[in-house]
């Protein structure tokens, strides 16, 4: 049965995907490689903490980390890790999670990167506190920062982009002459190769990155780092609670075939050939490009380069909206209620499509209906 028929059974629209890995959209399409894991796992059951000792070696071996765990999530790994941050192996502590009285439950985090994701550390009963000023942050700040309640230190990883900011091995440094534990958000930073390795040695105690990225499920993640923070983090999960810890992780189940793609998936992208996957993204965005060039005061540009070259392509498309009685959000709504329905994102400096996500055919259907947007 076709993606098509099986949505059209139960009366679902299928969409064309511009935005890139969007939750909300499903946030991924699993590969072959990912696909063909998963039905094999299927075929027989396996004691679950069996799967995950055996890819807790095998993401340590890919990634140089001294353990690993698939999880329900990034969202789900940044839970875990703080709750293995606040309650370590305690048994009675895990019970108590998300009430955190006795323990330290302070997590530290420079205040020009708070991001919508942040509040995962509450989740497990930490308590967030924004260390510096609106726009910048020094290390001094950080050290005075640090204190009797503070159990560790999050840091988004992206926002190292942001100026005025303490860099991972500055907070790494800082933290660990204090003791303090830090917890890292690097979700999407997994390219350059470089970039995803640098991240996971860095020196971090556990660094999270999101699955679905990788070309594994909307619904999987990974948490890695030193041994002892990632066994803390299985005690907190739903393996943990089934042995006995009663843990609050139990809502974080996740399949042994979703373990197992994962595991294959950061595989087959370490692995990849990153310069022809670039290379397929950089002909859909020309063939756009091409597609608008008559249209009166229509610009596109690929923005790989300022994106700082990470792991996809996004095309811009900006007009004048005076000039064309259009603005930058009623096209995107235009595509978005149009027959297919395509969905991109509204900046304020134009319309903005990811490619990476595209399927066979979509981007010749997306340029015709930009086409009549925009030339009409």
């Amino acid at each position: 049965m076709s993606n098509s028929d099986i949505y059209e059974t139960l009366g679902i629209t299928p969409i064309i995907n511009a935005g890139g890995h969007m939750t909300i959209l499903g946030g991924s399409v699993l590969s072959r490689e990912v696909r063909e894991a998963m039905e094999a796992a299927n075929e027989a059951y396996a004691l679950m903490d069996d799967v995950f000792d055996a890819v807790d070696k095998a993401i340590a071996s890919m990634l140089g980390t001294q353990g690993g765990l698939v999880t329900s999530g990034c969202y789900a790994a940044l839970v875990q890790g703080a709750a293995a941050i606040l309650a370590g192996n305690d048994p009675d502590r895990i019970q108590q999670l998300p009430d955190t009285r006795g323990m330290k439950n302070e997590f530290l985090i420079q205040k020009p990167t708070r991001y919508r994701y942040d509040r995962s550390v509450s989740t497990p009963g930490g308590k967030l506190v924004e260390v510096g000023d609106a726009d910048s942050v020094s290390a001094q700040q950080l050290r005075d920062a640090i204190g009797a309640q503070t159990a560790g230190i999050l840091v988004f990883a992206a926002g190292e982009r942001i100026p005025n900011t303490l860099k991972l091995g500055e907070v790494i440094e800082i933290a660990h002459a204090a003791g303090v534990p830090v917890l890292v958000d690097a979700a999407a930073e997994i390219y350059p190769l470089e970039r995803m390795r640098a991240v996971a040695t860095s020196g971090a105690d556990l660094i999270c990155f999101g699955g679905k990225y990788l070309g594994s499920g909307n619904s999987t993640g990974i948490l890695c780092g030193r041994a002892e923070f990632v066994a803390a983090a299985r005690l907190s999960g739903f393996t943990g609670f089934e042995t006995g810890n009663n843990s609050i992780g139990r809502g974080y189940k996740i399949d042994r075939q979703e373990v197992i793609g994962t595991t294959v998936a950061l595989r087959h992208w370490l692995d990849a050939d990153h310069e022809q996957r670039l290379q397929l993204q950089a002909e859909r965005i020309s063939l756009i490009t091409d597609g608008l060039a008559t249209i009166p005061h229509v610009e596109t540009q690929n923005m790989w380069q300022e994106d700082g070259g990470g792991p996809w392509m996004r095309l811009r498309i900006h007009w004048d909206e005076q000039a064309t009685g259009r603005s930058f959000a009623e096209v995107v709504d235009a595509l978005k209620g149009g027959s297919p329905s395509i969905w991109s994102r509204s900046e304020p400096d134009g319309l903005f499509m990811a490619v990476h996500t595209l399927r066979e055919g979509e981007t010749e259907t997306i340029l015709r209906r930009l086409q009549e947007e925009l030339g009409s």
